[in-house]
């Protein structure tokens, strides 16, 4: 009874030739039993499953993944601090491009494969290894433009990744040319990243621009055979989940640049204005991104649309993440703590508003599943919101333009 429930539960036919008899642990806390197995199957999920949710495993592997992208946001912070803009940008492009395709990857696979057995889950753990040696090493990328714990931690990650799909192609031959085509394409592009560790300063920029263009690629190859059957409301919610942890994130860093103003001495009255329009913008954030966010976007619009809204969050994540650094900033500079102008400070704000609203227009009014009401709306509060530097209380102006697109919207 145990196994034809779990093997139902999988899309899995309850009385396969093929299955493998288990050995069964009992789960703890009484839910249920864990099937282990020498062998166990790896086959493709339902995208048409109902009620399918994201796994305390995934939540687990996207608490993970913010703590990188904390750490990333904070090497943003210290670099505009330091009157290292460019370089600060560049670092944080960078390091950022590697904690989100990998995550993203696995998310992907796993909406279409997790039996979630034991080799799944310790696959799975050597991810999120990798991805905390890829944190450790993000101080010396942005201090030292060093990526060599960079790149080990990215290698460990995609490594593990490449199992996955070789496992998956074992299991789905229906699908074993396109698991495998990623399996490949994967394997080529973490030797090229190691040999970029080689390559001399100047030339490193271009490497990791070909290297970056050839994992946007092998997807798009892979999928071109034959799409694998992932689930468009796990998708929807996996994205949406990710956004509020790094929403989360943003609040977390300008709250700890407040509480050090505090403990310097700095009046809360002084702050008011910065929190309050803070708190406005983020709180806007999640409001315009989840009232756009709809499964059926995803199940309704081609191969192509589907790929531009996948690999177009990347922009939304790092403008989330980097709200949360340019609010910090800003508290640095109303404090005192930097030489840095008010102005320059607001930019460190309004140019990721700006890029999270362009994105939540280009990725939900020009890929459409339903007529959009004012669709000039949101490019125009991001030009608004560009022009709030230039004049008085930026931080609160842009919290109130903020406000008036979800309200206009």
């Amino acid at each position: 009874m145990q196994i034809s429930a779990w093997r139902s539960r999988r899309g899995m036919s309850v009385d396969s030739p093929t299955a493998v008899m288990p050995v069964q642990i009992p789960r703890p806390h009484g839910r249920g039993w864990i099937p282990l197995y020498s062998s166990m199957p790896m086959p493709a999920r339902s995208p048409d499953e109902h009620h399918r949710a994201s796994t305390p495993l995934e939540l687990f592997f996207d608490l993970v993944f913010v703590v990188a992208i904390a750490q990333a946001a904070a090497g943003l912070h210290r670099a505009v601090l330091a009157h290292q803009i460019g370089h600060g940008l560049l670092g944080f492009t960078m390091v950022f491009f590697a904690i989100w395709w990998a995550w993203m990857n696995f998310t992907w696979f796993a909406s279409a494969y997790d039996p979630d057995d034991t080799i799944y889950r310790i696959t799975v753990l050597v991810q999120l290894t990798g991805a905390l040696i890829l944190a450790a090493g993000l101080a010396a990328a942005f201090d030292r433009m060093d990526f060599t714990a960079v790149v080990v931690g990215y290698v460990v990650m995609r490594v593990a990744m490449v199992s996955q799909w070789l496992r998956a192609a074992r299991h789905n031959p229906e699908y074993a040319t396109s698991a495998k085509r990623n399996a490949i394409g994967i394997t080529i592009l973490q030797l090229g990243w190691i040999g970029m560790l080689a390559v001399p300063s100047p030339t490193v920029l271009i490497v990791f621009i070909v290297l970056a263009l050839g994992e946007f690629a092998v997807p798009i190859w892979a999928e071109r055979h034959r799409p694998t059957p992932w689930h468009a409301g796990h998708i929807t919610e996996r994205y949406g989940l990710f956004t509020i942890i790094v929403l989360g994130e943003s609040i977390l860093a300008a709250t700890l640049a407040i509480q050090a103003a505090l403990a310097a001495g700095t009046a809360l009255t002084s702050l008011l204005t910065l929190i309050v329009g803070g708190l406005l913008i983020v709180y806007s954030a999640w409001w315009l991104y989840f009232d756009d966010l709809d499964p059926a976007r995803m199940s309704v619009t081609s191969l192509r649309r589907g790929f531009v809204w996948a690999y177009g969050h990347a922009l939304v994540f790092a403008a989330t993440a980097a709200i949360g650094a340019g609010l910090a900033i800003a508290v640095d500079q109303g404090t005192g703590h930097t030489a840095i102008s008010l102005r320059t400070a607001s930019f460190a704000i309004a140019i990721p508003v700006a890029l999270f609203l362009t994105m939540q227009w280009l990725l939900n009014d020009l890929l459409p599943v339903r007529p959009v009401q004012r669709p000039w709306l949101l490019p125009f509060m991001a030009v608004l919101v560009l022009l709030t530097p230039f004049g008085p209380a930026p931080a609160s102006v842009m919290g109130l333009l903020m406000v008036a697109a979800v309200g206009l919207r």
